[in-house]
């Protein structure tokens, strides 16, 4: 069983011991369980991997605190070890000791100045259709309700606001086959798509300011798919685009300048995803904000965030860990960052 007394790091260390490759978290959704349901103050639910607490107290505000139990494929990088203020090992940024700051706050904290909503939750790291938000968003949209939300994503201890969406369209550019002896009997499909990549070669990516944060647009080619045989002119080639998009526009928005920056071409759309805006207007927001200190930037990818912007919660990335170095074999966390994490969410839910 998880002790949720002993120090975050040690805590921190545990969890990451704990193996729970997206699609087998079942061990440390049980000891998160187990940890929690110990905790009068708290009523404890679970859906399938995802573990769901929540004080009851009456307060005027309910913030709900989030984070993902799942972690890429071990890669030689587990049991977790310490080099000095370094802690190793595999999720250790992404995003174990953000769920163990959540742990200490959920142990630490029987009457919180706000109303408080813990989920730890499954799949994160894989396709969208397992994610354990989606799944209790769908089954029991009732657990997610709050005025505001804390995404423990890793951002190195610096709120990041809302985040980019993102979509993928495949650019398709026909031609003729033909034998390559007698090439002139065809048209180079491979050859027609040099007009699309000077287009994103040109491409100026927008800069826009939302909310008070700066986002920072892309576009850009990420696969090409061509070719018959080694004596055929093809006939059809297809470049994969994705385009990062700003919160200040919807995905449907998203898809219109991707067909105008296209425009002649043939442009199918094969998956997208919304942005959020950034959420740090709400009061909650500015509270959190100011509890925690440094100057907010903006997510300059996507997250889950979207998903509570979607249910109308306001929500932030904020977690001890560094993005740059999730999913790496030599992943670790700055054992400093997960005590002040720590400090200063224990201040923003006590003052």
């Amino acid at each position: 069983m998880l002790d949720l007394t002993q120090d975050v790091r040690d805590l921190t260390a545990a969890i990451v011991d704990i193996e729970s490759e997206s699609g087998g978290e079942r061990a440390l959704a049980d000891a998160v369980e187990r940890a929690l349901g110990a905790l009068p103050h708290l009523k404890v639910e679970r859906s399938g991997e995802t573990v769901v607490a929540r004080t009851s107290l009456g307060r005027g505000e309910r913030v709900l605190i989030a984070g993902h139990l799942d972690t890429v494929p071990v890669h030689g990088n587990l049991p977790s070890r310490v080099e000095g203020d370094l802690l190793y090992g595999c999720g250790t940024s992404d995003m174990k000791a953000g769920v163990a700051v959540a742990l200490k706050l959920a142990a630490a904290l029987p009457a919180p100045n706000r109303d408080v909503t813990y989920v730890f939750y499954d799949c994160e790291e894989v396709e969208a259709e397992r994610n354990g938000l989606n799944r209790i968003a769908r089954d029991h949209a009732d657990w997610l309700t709050a005025d505001f939300a804390v995404l423990m994503e890793p951002t190195d201890g610096v709120i990041e606001g809302g985040c980019q969406g993102t979509l993928r369209a495949e650019i398709v550019v026909r031609g003729k086959r033909a034998h390559s002896a007698r090439s002139w009997f065809g048209v180079n499909a491979i050859h027609g798509i040099e007009p699309v990549l000077a287009r994103l070669n040109a491409y100026q990516a927008r800069r826009p300011v939302v909310d008070g944060l700066e986002y920072h647009e892309g576009l850009n080619a990420v696969g090409v798919r061509g070719g018959v045989a080694g004596n055929v002119i093809p006939d059809l080639c297809v470049v994969t685009v994705n385009y990062r998009f700003a919160p200040d526009l919807s995905e449907e928005q998203a898809r219109e300048h991707v067909r105008e920056v296209f425009d002649g071409f043939e442009v199918e759309f094969t998956d997208s995803a919304p942005a959020a805006r950034p959420g740090l207007t709400h009061p909650v927001a500015a509270a959190f904000a100011a509890a925690v200190g440094g100057e907010p930037r903006a997510k300059l990818g996507w997250t889950d965030v979207a998903r509570f912007s979607a249910l109308g919660v306001p929500a932030v990335n904020y977690g001890p860990g560094d993005p740059n170095l999730a999913h790496q074999q030599g992943e670790y966390v700055a054992l400093p960052k997960i005590v002040e994490s720590e400090r200063a969410m224990l201040a923003w839910l006590s003052a």
